[in-house]
């Protein structure tokens, strides 16, 4: 009788399987999170991982209500997965508060920009002061989102065959909890990446190479212009205005500035819920340990 209290005890104690509903629901969201990785290089495709990184960790709040979740990650065997998994959700937050500082600033910047050019009338007097301003701002974005990526970088050194062997130990609940890390850990590395933008000299560099077939081709470079980076293509066409000092293209500048600022709200937007989803898996989880 002895041993099949103990056994009863033991199950009930157990975590979620991965054929739970809620389990096979947070599978279904890593999937498209993961088939979408490749394509993660404009900021649409970022935006749309945002969303989905939104629906995914609203799954995983759901998984960590249930009582049998509760139940069983509150035992010892689970305390020292369960604190590693709370260490990532540091670096997570931190990263997550960086990418958010990032786009405010660069909003910010890019609107006084603007509020420039429309002062001025695209007069030259105080303008390259400004823009030097942005840039400048935009050198000290860089180098944060640089450190940042590299803590991403170590996070995912984590997330190897031995750590997911590990986890058939622990269970599904871990396991889980550790792939939605992870996939988050690539989410925000495209963020950062996009955020930070690639060299905008090399670009500026590329793009007078190929301005004199701008005009024949029109037409076929609006899909690929939908497709680029709205911040480097802002910073560059900034850093032409400076090099060249010609004003007389002002309302280009205008219109990248407008691109790259509607392209900064949409992704502060899913930083935020993203930030909001993490604070609160993290709350939740203190709870359950301290219970």
């Amino acid at each position: 009788m002895a041993t099949s209290q103990a056994s009863f005890h033991s199950r009930s104690n157990s975590l979620p399987s991965r054929q739970h509903p809620i389990a096979s629901r947070i599978d279904e969201n890593l999937s498209r999170l993961r088939a979408s990785e490749v394509a993660s290089t404009s900021s649409s495709s970022i935006g749309h991982n945002l969303n989905g990184l939104h629906d995914l960790h609203e799954c995983v709040d759901m998984l960590l209500q249930l009582p049998l979740t509760q139940q069983a990650l509150a035992q010892d065997q689970y305390r020292k997965p369960i604190e590693e998994l709370l260490d990532g959700s540091l670096v997570l937050l931190d990263v997550c508060s960086i990418a958010k500082d990032a786009l405010l600033q660069t909003k910010e910047c890019t609107q006084e920009i603007q509020s420039v050019l429309r002062r001025r009338r695209g007069a030259e007097m105080g303008l390259a002061h400004e823009v030097k301003k942005y840039l400048a701002s935009r050198k000290a974005v860089k180098k944060v989102i640089c450190k940042a990526l590299k803590n991403l970088k170590q996070m995912e050194t984590k997330y190897n065959t031995s750590s997911l062997n590990k986890d058939v130990e622990n269970g599904a609940v871990i396991s889980i909890l550790r792939e939605v890390e992870a996939v988050t850990v690539k989410v925000l590395e495209s963020l950062l990446s996009f955020i930070s933008g690639p060299d905008a000299e090399s670009k500026l560099c590329r793009w007078s190479l190929v301005s004199k077939l701008m005009h024949q081709k029109r037409v076929g470079c609006v899909e690929e212009e939908e497709k680029a980076n709205e911040l480097a293509n802002a910073e560059a066409t900034l850093r032409s205005l400076i090099k060249s000092d010609n004003i007389k293209n002002i309302e280009n500048v205008q219109n990248e500035l407008q691109k790259s600022e509607l392209c900064i709200q949409d992704l502060e937007e899913g930083t935020e819920t993203l930030f909001r989803r993490l604070i609160k898996a993290r709350v939740t989880v203190l709870n359950i340990l301290n219970c």
